[in-house]
């Protein structure tokens, strides 16, 4: 204490995760902090990657640096154990989740990680960077969940930068930018009055062959499943009067899948359907689908 006024050192976690897969398995890992990565499958068809945070959560100030490398050849599937959560940040300091893949020639990596939970008062920072080979495949997944909607919670204060980049043989071939903060919060006409949004990118040599298997599939859990309405097809900026709002595009070796929603399970059981459909193979288990 200093003439009356208390200094608080708020403690900040750090972590760094990196792994290297090539066609016979493990070649590296690296791991310090709270960021680990754990390898329960490097020996099936789908060698398997899951990332965690042992901090339980990421606030103002706190960094976290995960990196998976897949070589030529290889096949692997990233994920992370859990949702990541962001909580309530004190200051202008963001918490930074930095992100790097890489898939080498004729490899191919499904990134799988589960939704990011954004709480009141957050304040986030993600960049996530793909590099591919000329010929790579990559299947890669990113949604946010506004709080929990059962705590009858409400984010009006959040804010989020959110930073995607992909780039094959060192050109840039897609790239989003999600900027949230409290302006576009209290927009009825920003989000529609989505709680829950994700997209879904496939990036591979003749992927916009795979754009009407998918909407057969979304017309076919539309039909099929109770809590999943038939899909909507319509530009993503459409406001969503159902439990959820899917729109499908496919250009130029890429196919965008975006998805919003009022609440996160119904966006998650569209979500899981549609890679399914794109992967041939059941989702991880970390991401304990129902049955």
């Amino acid at each position: 204490m200093d003439g009356g006024t208390t200094y608080r050192r708020m403690q900040r976690i750090e972590g760094r995760a990196h792994v290297a897969l090539g066609r016979g398995g493990l070649a590296d890992l690296a791991q310090a902090g709270a960021a680990k990565a754990m390898l329960p499958r490097t020996d099936a068809a789908w060698p398997e990657v899951v990332f965690l945070n042992t901090a339980g959560g990421v606030t103002g100030g706190d960094r976290l640096d995960y990196g998976l490398r897949v070589g030529p050849g290889a096949r692997a599937l990233g994920a992370t154990q859990t949702a990541e959560r962001a909580y309530r940040a004190l200051g202008e300091t963001p918490g930074q989740v930095s992100t790097r893949l890489e898939v080498g020639t004729g490899a191919r990596l499904d990134w799988l990680p589960q939704e990011v939970i954004v709480f009141e008062g957050a304040h986030l920072a993600r960049r996530t960077e793909v590099e591919l080979a000329p010929d790579a495949k990559y299947l890669g997944v990113e949604s946010i969940v506004l709080g929990r909607a059962a705590h009858g919670e409400v984010v009006a204060r959040a804010r989020l930068d959110d930073r995607r980049s992909i780039r094959r043989g060192g050109r840039l071939v897609h790239e989003e930018h999600l900027a949230l903060g409290p302006d576009v919060l209290a927009d009825p006409a920003a989000l529609g009055g989505a709680r829950a949004f994700a997209t879904l990118v496939f990036a591979a040599q003749g992927a916009e062959d795979s754009l009407g298997l998918v909407r057969a599939r979304l017309a076919e859990i539309g039909a099929n499943h109770e809590n999943v309405p038939a899909p909507v097809i319509a530009p993503q900026n459409t406001p969503i009067d159902r439990n959820c709002c899917i729109a499908a595009s496919a250009w130029d070796g890429r196919l965008v899948v975006r998805f919003a929603a009022r609440e996160a399970a119904p966006l998650r059981r569209a979500l899981i359907s549609v890679i399914v459909t794109l992967r041939g193979v059941p989702m991880p288990r970390v991401w304990q689908v129902d049955t």
